[in-house]
């Protein structure tokens, strides 16, 4: 729950349980390509959650690599 409070802080889904956000996030229509060093994910222009998503990839990218 400590990854979740740190991403979506500040946001909508800051006191969002793990489930709620499952529901709205990743159950997305995404098309997803996996190559060898990126995952990139492409979501509809009109997705509600398109400000959220940018947000938490932000504060993602800043998690330091523990492995």
């Amino acid at each position: 729950m400590l990854f979740v409070n740190t991403v979506y802080k500040k946001t909508s889904l800051a006191k969002a349980t793990v489930g709620r956000i499952r529901l709205n996030l990743l159950k997305l229509g995404a098309r997803i390509k996996i190559s060898c060093r990126r995952i990139i994910i492409a979501i509809a222009s009109a997705c509600l959650y398109q400000d959220i998503l940018s947000i938490a990839n932000k504060r993602i990218k800043t998690i330091p690599n523990t492995g």
